[in-house]
């Protein structure tokens, strides 16, 4: 019985050995072929796609951005994403003939997701100042400062005046940013700098008294004052003056010049004025608008 198994196992293995001889190494060479050609292709499409982003000839403009951030980028009453930044990517798009994919994204999480391709843009009240080498930027188009902002009736009136006080600002921000680099000495003065994911609760911690201040864009600033009128107060004293600008992976710079020659070419149309002046409830100043 022992030498009848041994002897078909033996069997087997001379039938097994010679089909790798002969017909099934034609098959074992084919499915190589074809995982190599499939490889190829893959590795070509790759190249393809990085090459129509760099000529700047896309098919979709994927825009990543905080809903949290009115008036730049928000849930309308409607539930739909709206904004100022999302209607001017909207219009830049539309006359590039680029389709358009509006992602809400975790602010902390934009550069991976811009340098895996889940997004080609960053679009949203996007500081440039100090971002130059990690990105491919367009034209700035906005002018825009960092701010300190309080409850009316603190007693808050100056920098000076925040000492001893919790201040909070959104994670990755570039208030964030300011305070602990070129305003390091200011925040360590603060009983504490906390930060948290998004400026709508920033500003609700702020009514409810659990913080003393909030830093964050001019922009956001004006939108809460005039969204929650005698709630809160700017400090005269801007922390810094700086830019907005739509941030490209590093490269990708005729998509960038694209964006800014289309952004140029609504403001000569009047585009611009009318968008400026529908969110100017908002805090939206065409003074402020500095791509011409």
């Amino acid at each position: 019985m022992r030498k009848f198994k041994f002897m078909a196992a033996a069997a087997a293995a001379f039938a097994l050995a010679a089909c790798m001889l002969a017909g099934c190494s034609s098959s074992s060479a084919s499915s190589s072929a074809a995982a190599s050609a499939a490889a190829s292709g893959s590795a070509a499409a790759a190249s393809t796609e990085a090459a129509s982003a760099a000529s700047g000839d896309i098919d979709t403009l994927i825009v990543g951005f905080d809903a949290s951030y009115p008036p730049y980028g928000y849930i309308g009453d409607d539930g739909q994403y709206t904004g100022f930044d999302l209607d001017l990517a909207a219009e830049v798009a539309a006359r590039n003939n680029w389709g358009i994919e509006l992602k809400p994204i975790d602010w902390d999480a934009k550069d991976a997701l811009l340098n895996q391709g889940e997004v080609n843009c960053i679009w949203n009240g996007f500081t440039m100042e100090g971002r130059e080498a990690d990105y491919a930027f367009s034209d700035p188009y906005m002018l825009n400062q960092q701010v300190i902002v309080v409850k009316d009736g603190s007693g808050i009136a100056s920098e000076a005046d925040l000492a001893g006080k919790v201040v909070i600002t959104q994670i990755d921000s570039a208030a964030l940013d300011l305070l602990q680099g070129d305003k390091a000495d200011l925040a360590a003065t603060f009983a504490s700098l906390d930060q948290i994911s998004d400026y709508n609760n920033a500003f609700m911690q702020l009514e409810a008294g659990t913080v003393d201040a909030v830093a964050c864009d001019l922009s956001i600033a004006a939108y809460q004052l005039s969204a929650n009128p005698g709630v809160y107060v700017q400090l005269e004293e801007p922390l810094s003056s700086e830019h907005y600008a739509v941030g490209f992976a590093k490269g990708d710079t005729a998509l960038a010049q694209k964006v800014s020659d289309t952004l140029k070419a609504m403001y000569d149309d009047g585009f611009i004025a009318d968008l400026c002046a529908q969110y100017e409830p908002m805090g939206i100043e065409l003074d402020n608008w500095i791509l011409k």
